[in-house]
């Protein structure tokens, strides 16, 4: 089952307390890519500009990703720049240039009309609602916003959450959604808007899913939820693109399996942490690009270990 991603593929550059890189290959769309593509094909909707090399677009390819939907404009790429210090668990944003990326309008060719699997990265809910509308035959809508989306575009991003499976976002951004502290009550409001399930990032702490009735055809409820930890890791480089990654992952696996159920689900929150326990470990996508699918087996096999999973029969 091939999932088809719209979002950002940029440059970022990067200083954390491990050093510094300029214009590494970054964005949304890139990292949930490389991390998708360990599991299940994927197709990539995104534009980029003239700084763009064949190099950079070999990254994905040697994934086997299908980047017939990069759109090439005249001008610069979306470029990022960040810092992180102390524990490294948030960036301070010191540019952000989005150039060509300014008047993305998404592009479906029509070879990716067929996809079943459609994830919408974090843009503009506007463009996220007219990709929706363009692939009324996919099986299954996973999606993410931000706080900018939230605080400024609010009816928008609630036409977007109604067509949703799955939102998956981060704790701060569902308390922000639902004007509620309570991570519990809050996800209950969030999932009254429209999405069948929500998946809240919580950083180096893992995530939560929390289930409504319509999740897996019913009987789950958002007070019964799923914490997934995170894998404890020595040394993290560079947290750009984690949550992302974790997207990917989580997403990923969901759409290599012929039925969704609950083990499944479960099984799919911790490939999801996989993919992000690696990503952070090298400066942009690094590390993403040249792990092994016996590298991430076996990091699933610690995640067993150190939470008791039992997926029998996922």
């Amino acid at each position: 089952m091939a999932i088809l991603v719209v979002g950002s593929v940029a440059f970022d550059s990067i200083e954390t307390p491990h050093g510094k890189v300029d214009h590494c290959l970054g964005g949304a769309a890139t990292h949930f890519s490389l991390a998708a593509s360990y599991f299940t094909d994927v197709r990539v909707i995104a534009v980029v500009g003239k700084d763009f090399s064949a190099e950079n677009e070999a990254v994905m390819t040697r994934r086997g990703i299908d980047t017939r939907g990069l759109e090439r404009a005249d001008g610069l790429s979306f470029h990022w720049t960040g810092a992180y210090s102390g524990n490294m668990d948030e960036a301070k944003t010191l540019g952000t240039d989005l150039n060509v990326f300014a008047n993305f309008e998404p592009k479906i060719p029509e070879a990716y009309k067929d996809t079943e699997y459609l994830f919408l990265a974090n843009i503009d809910p506007v463009l996220q609602a007219r990709v929706r509308s363009q692939m009324p035959k996919v099986k299954m809508v996973c999606g993410d916003t931000m706080n900018y989306w939230i605080a400024d575009h609010r009816a928008n991003l609630e036409k977007v959450m109604r067509e949703l499976n799955v939102l998956l976002i981060n704790d701060g951004e569902v308390r922000m959604l639902a004007g509620e502290k309570n991570l519990v009550v809050a996800a209950e409001k969030v999932l009254a808007m429209g999405p069948k399930t929500l998946v809240v990032k919580h950083g180096e702490y893992g995530a939560t899913a929390f289930f409504s009735e319509r999740s897996f055809g019913g009987g789950l409820k958002a007070r019964h939820p799923f914490r997934a930890p995170a894998l404890p890791l020595a040394e993290v480089v560079d947290p750009t693109g984690a949550g992302d990654s974790f997207a990917g992952g989580f997403y990923g696996y969901l759409a290599s399996q012929p039925e969704l159920t609950p083990a499944v689900f479960r099984k799919a929150m911790f490939y999801g942490g996989v993919m992000g326990s690696f990503a952070v470990e090298r400066f942009g996508t690094e590390r993403l690009q040249n792990v092994t699918r016996e590298e991430i087996d076996a990091r699933f096999k610690l995640f067993q270990e150190i939470s008791h999973l039992d997926y029998t029969g996922a």
